[in-house]
């Protein structure tokens, strides 16, 4: 009798038609899953096998527009979900109106599995804990309540290199951290586990089951660091780990993460989802793929495109496409940077906002900005070879690797953006959502020539659960101040830099603390909320604060 392991989780949600979905599960052995509304609406699909594990991604066809349909997944024609005695409102797909109806777009990144009921949470609450416990209440009060359409997940799904302590546990009994790579996960059947205790929070369960999500992969998906420059990688690939590490990682993002982002369309059509699910067991298959993807990131495109009506979302993979060549360092391959850009100016179905999703933030402080511009120029020899060696030294110490530490690749973004949102068909905001420094700010560029009719923001919300230390909290803050961006600009002299294409301005935070921001979107009307999860008093629940509120409209 098969068994729900994992999930399910509500992936794609048709933005257009507003008819159809796509629900991921994971079984503990062969088996069909369906997924069954009360209103004949459904689908079915055999699971897949992938290094002993069984999944299927169940296409679910027949739903109404503008409806929450509540559904029940069945294993070999068994219900597993939702749970008896559920103390959670029902698992629904939410299709859009074909309206101009609010488009909800909840957001952040960096995430520690929370800890077990009852032990101490050193991260504190853990915002999307905190989001689901907050959103069952109303729901269970009034189900037409206000939720997120989509919930965008911005890297750092699971830490491969930082676990917990009942991972490490498990770890030790299945082989001895003694040996490289310690207590971090080595393999594809260690990834699972991450995803086991991440995605097996309760609250978080239900939540991932009934909101639609779309992810992406950052470092500690993967290592941290993962891609940081070419002698990092050099260094990485001469270990006996590395290359299993990286084989499983690939692995599992596709499986967990990847596949649910992508249309039943597209999924029709893919050639390696199509081999997996024909053969008995697809390890080899995906282990090919994976393995040719670590060794040449142009082989495959992890970014990709949805539309929610007239919202335009684009998820741009900023680590696995690297170019690592100092002398020609960019965040994006040329094939990548060639489909953003196709993406972005596809002017077949005018948008009102345009959404760029990318782990890690296109606009930083002004003296992280040009610390990493610096750093930059050091590393390709600017100022010669041992000043080169101690770039490459300090870029790893202090995580000098985002956009401002691929110089052209900022100034192509921040191009193809002003083209983006100028002219007559330009949309009303373009936002920039990103994650990774774990703190949340709002900045807006100023183009010294003019600019576009578009309002332009860099939204960046992180972490969802997991800390900073008071003196990064300190260095961040005066990152922003006067004489900070005094001190990026000598080192932006010391490293003959030019004046970057944009200036920018911080509006907003920065706000440290577990957050998560929701952008609500209507017609070309947009708008802003930031909250965190605190503490209950007096040992209460944790609960949701609203920090900001606050119109975007241009």
């Amino acid at each position: 009798m098969a068994g729900l392991r994992l999930g399910p989780l509500l992936r794609y949600v048709d933005g257009g038609s507003g008819t159809s979905a796509t629900v991921w599960v994971e079984a503990d052995r062969p088996c069909t899953a369906e997924v069954r509304c009360p209103d004949g609406a459904g689908g079915s699909a055999r699971t897949f096998q992938i290094a002993g594990h069984h999944y299927a991604l169940v296409p679910v066809t027949g739903l109404a527009p503008g409806a929450a349909t509540p559904y029940d997944v069945l294993l070999d024609g068994r219900r597993v979900w939702p749970p008896e005695r559920s103390p959670f409102p029902p698992s629904v797909i939410r299709t859009p109106t074909p309206d101009a109806a609010p488009l909800r777009v909840a957001f952040g990144s960096c995430r520690w599995a929370a800890p077990p009921k009852g032990e101490r949470d050193p991260a504190g609450p853990d915002a999307l804990d905190t989001l689901a416990t907050a959103l069952a209440a109303q729901l269970a009060a009034d189900p037409d309540a206000e939720r997120p359409d989509v919930l965008l997940l911005l890297g750092d799904q699971v830490y491969a290199d930082a676990v917990s302590r009942a991972t490490r546990r498990w770890l030790a009994a299945r082989r001895d951290l003694a040996d490289p790579p310690g207590a971090q996960v080595g393999d594809y059947d260690e990834y699972t586990r991450l995803y086991d205790e991440s995605w097996g929070d309760p609250e978080v369960r239900w939540l991932l089951s009934t909101v639609p999500s779309c992810m992406v992969f950052d470092d500690h998906d993967v290592i941290d660091d993962w891609n940081t420059s070419a002698a990092w990688l050099a260094e990485m690939r001469a270990t006996p780990w590395w290359s299993e590490r990286l084989v499983g990682g690939l692995m599992s993002y596709w499986v967990y993460q990847h596949l649910g982002n992508l249309p039943p369309a597209e999924l029709a059509t893919d050639p390696l989802y199509a081999a997996v699910r024909s053969s008995p067991d697809g390890t080899d298959a995906l282990r090919r793929f994976a393995a040719e993807a670590g060794a040449d990131p142009a082989a495959v495109r992890w970014s990709y495109r949805r539309d929610f009506g007239r919202v335009r979302l684009l998820m741009v993979d900023s680590r696995a496409a690297r170019v690592l060549d100092e002398q020609k360092r960019a965040m994006l391959d040329e094939a990548e940077a060639d489909w953003v850009r196709e993406q972005v100016l596809d002017g077949s179905v005018p948008y009102d906002h345009l959404l760029v999703g990318t782990s890690l933030p296109w606009l930083l402080p002004p003296l992280v900005h040009d610390a990493e511009g610096w750093n930059a120029a050091l590393c390709r020899g600017e100022r010669g070879p041992r000043w080169a060696r101690f770039g490459e030294k300090l870029r790893r110490r202090a995580d000098l690797e985002h956009w401002a530490a691929f110089p052209s690749s900022f100034a192509h973004l921040a191009e193809l953006i002003a083209r983006a949102g100028t002219g007559p068909q330009a949309p009303a905001t373009v936002c920039v959502l990103s994650g990774d420094v774990h703190h949340a700010y709002l900045a807006e560029p100023v183009w010294p020539t003019g600019g576009p009719d578009a309002r332009v923001l860099q939204l960046t919300c992180s972490p969802v659960h997991n800390s900073v230390p008071a003196t990064l909290r300190a260095a961040f803050r005066f990152g922003w101040s006067r004489w900070g961006r005094r001190l990026g600009r000598a080192l932006a002299r010391h490293g003959r830099l030019g004046a970057p294409p944009v200036r920018w301005r911080r509006t907003g935070g920065p706000w440290f603390g577990n957050q998560l921001m929701t952008l609500t979107l209507t017609g070309r009307a947009a708008r802003l909320r930031l909250d965190q999860a605190r503490a209950g008093r007096r040992g209460g629940s944790a609960r949701l604060v609203t920090v900001l509120d606050e119109d975007l409209t241009p």
